[in-house]
Parts: structure tokens; sequence; C-alpha cells
């Protein structure tokens, strides 16, 4: 039995294959993976880990497990489903992840499949039943990635913490003890309103922390960095879950001209501006916005970039990243009736229109540049009809 001291969550309490498997390379990378990617240039305090999450997400997996009276094998399996969710994650996590192909939990269950982490899982569990736990499928998927999980009221707590944006925080317990388990997670109709605070905070999060403006902008410069270390080879997309922050930090800033130059603005901070910015809730039909493909905002980059006289790889195109709360379908128990989240809750369905109040796509170019940029017709460029 071995303990380790958490900043929110207290003692956590590890058996000894669990030590094993966080003692792996694979889970020890996640101490050198931070949550927030380059939130630090904006919140400096945001310097916590993929592995700190990681053992949270356990500690709040085996809490609810215990309140679900699941027996002690399927504790130990979603206990264990949490603390590997994450095992795939990329260098700075949702950073990358938006210039790979692969989710990051495709990423996890190709590493739990060639890596000695799944020769570990598989002498005491079956390898595919972790996988579809940590892929939320089934009753105890739902637990480690469903709507309510414990990844979410973990990384909500922990990011708040850690930025000292107090949106975060949430009434764990009450979401916990007021779910049951019957095929599905269900909540109980005394939970209603902890879950609506739990989507509240999400929903203030976002523009706050996720999608601040400042690490937006960081976030573009990062991942064109990232996309030109592919292109050249230096990386390798298809093995992006065996680096950690700075094997790509110290490959990009070996490198000459223009990863070299991004690298050295991310460094110290002399980052892109915004040069147009046009809000979602201005927009008819703002959720189309988000279905913009990779390629089309290439060829939009490109059509600037021709017009405006200025090489595209300094022209950065940016949709913002917001949920889609209508998704919210919890089930929940309203006097022996079945009635999802979203349609007993006003909140929730406000939720989903108010989720474009803070969201705005943007462009971004170098501030020596920005001068071009003045009175340029960015909206002919932008396509607001599909």
């Amino acid at each position: 039995m071995k303990f380790i001291r958490d900043s929110l969550h207290g003692s956590l309490r590890l058996d000894e294959f669990e030590v094993r498997l966080i003692d792996t390379p694979q889970i020890q990378r996640l101490r050198r993976i931070k949550q927030l990617g380059f939130t630090y240039l904006v919140y400096p305090g945001a310097n916590h880990t993929r592995f700190e999450h990681s053992i949270g997400a356990m500690h709040l997996a085996s809490k609810l497990a215990d309140h679900l009276g699941l027996d002690e094998q399927e504790k130990r399996m979603v206990r264990i489903g949490a603390v590997l969710h994450d095992a795939g994650h990329g260098p700075f996590s949702h950073v990358s992840e938006r210039v790979i192909s692969n989710s990051h939990e495709e990423q996890t269950a190709h590493l739990l499949k060639e890596s000695e982490l799944g020769d570990i899982i598989q002498e005491s569990f079956d390898l595919r039943k972790i996988l579809n736990i940590i892929r939320g499928k089934g009753s105890l998927g739902q637990i480690v990635s469903g709507e309510l999980d414990v990844d979410r009221m973990d990384y909500l707590l922990r990011d708040s913490y850690y930025t000292g944006v107090a949106y975060g925080v949430i009434d764990v317990e009450r979401l916990i003890y007021n779910m049951v388990l019957d095929k599905h997670l269900m909540l109980k109709r005394k939970g209603v309103q902890a879950a609506e605070s739990m989507l509240l905070a999400r929903y203030f999060m976002y523009p706050s922390v996720y999608q601040h403006h400042t690490t937006r902008i960081i976030n573009s410069m990062f991942r064109r960095c990232l996309l030109k270390l592919f292109e050249m080879g230096v990386v390798g997309q298809d093995k992006i879950y065996q680096y950690d922050d700075v094997d790509i930090l110290s490959m990009a800033r070996a490198q000459d001209g223009y990863v070299q130059d991004l690298m050295m603005r991310l460094d110290n901070r002399s980052i892109y501006k915004t040069v147009y910015s046009l809000k979602l809730d201005e927009v008819r039909e703002p959720q189309n916005l988000f279905e913009i493909t990779d390629n089309k905002i290439k060829d939009i980059e490109g059509e600037i970039s021709e017009d405006l006289g200025v090489d595209k790889d300094y022209i950065m195109l940016d949709i913002p990243e917001y949920p889609n709360f209508q998704e919210m379908s919890t089930i929940v128990t309203v006097n022996g009736h079945q009635e999802k989240l979203r349609d007993i809750s006003s909140i929730v369905k406000a939720l989903n229109v108010a989720r474009f109040n803070h969201a705005d796509l943007c462009i971004y170019m170098p501030d020596e540049y920005s001068n071009k940029a003045v009175d340029f017709p960015f909206n002919d460029y932008i396509p607001l009809e599909f």
C-alpha cells in the first residue's frame, strides 16, 4: 500500500498493482505533460500536470464506486480506467490534439496494447474491459468518460485551484451521493442543482481559462509550430504519445527559420495580435462555423495571404472550442420516471445557446504585420452561409 499526497483530495491510497502501473514510463511521462498546455503564460500557477489529474480522477472514481455499491473487482477496474484514461495525451494536452488525426482516447488504446501497461493489466484483468471503461462504454465506462464523469469533476476543481479562477468550484460530494447505477449512470432529482452548477462551471471556465483570448493565440502559434515539425519529419505524428512537453520544445528550439521564430516568440511571450474578431452570437447559424474543416481554414488563410501580401505562415485563423450543452443527456430519475437532464432543466437549454455569447472566430498576425490588416475586409473571406 502506498499513499500520495494530492493538493485537492489529500492522501490518495494506491495498492501494489496500481503502483506498478503508475511507475511505468508511460504514466510517469504524464508528470511532464501540463494539464492546461500553455495556459501558464496567462495564469502563472497553471503548472499542474496530467499525472496529478489522473490520480485525482482515480480517487473520485473510487468514491463513486463505493457509493454505487460496486464489488471490489468493478471498483478496481474503474480506478484503473481513471488513472489510465489520459495516458495517450500528446505534449501540452489538448493543444496538440487538434492537429493530430487520432483522439487521445484512441492513442491511449493503442498505447495500452503495445506497451508494458497492457501486459501488467492482463495479469489481473481483461484488457478489453479496461479499454471499454476508458472509452466510456457500458455502465462502468460512464463513471470515467460520460456526461457527469469523474474526469470532468477533477479537472474543473483542479484547473480552478491552480489558475485561481473560482468558477470551476463544484459540489462533487453532492453529485456523487446523488448518483445511482441501473444499467445507466443516473442522477437523482436532488442532484440536478449540483449538475447544473457543474455545467455553469464549464460555461464560465471556457472564456476565462480554456478559451481565454491570449491562450488561444499562444495555442494557435504552438499548433502551427507542431504542424511544421510533422511536415519536416522531426516529430512522428503517430508516435506523439511518446513525447513530453520538454521534448517538443527542445526540438522546436533546435530548428532554423520559421519554427525557431515561433519558439522565440513563445519563449519571450511576444505573441501574435488579434487583427480580426467575429462574435459567434452575431452570426445567423453560429454552430456551422464549428464545421469548417482544417483544409478550408488553410484555403481561407491562403486567400487572405495573397490579397494582403503577407506570408500565409504568419496568418492564423482560429475557430473557438466550446462544448455543446445540448448533449447533456444524463438520465434523471423523477418520481419513478426517467428523463434527460436537458429536458427538465431550463438552465441546460439556455447554456446551449449562451455558449455563443463569449465565442468568437479570430485571425492572428504578428504585430509587425498588423498594420496591413487595418480596414482589410476579412468578412469577405469567412463562409458565413452554408
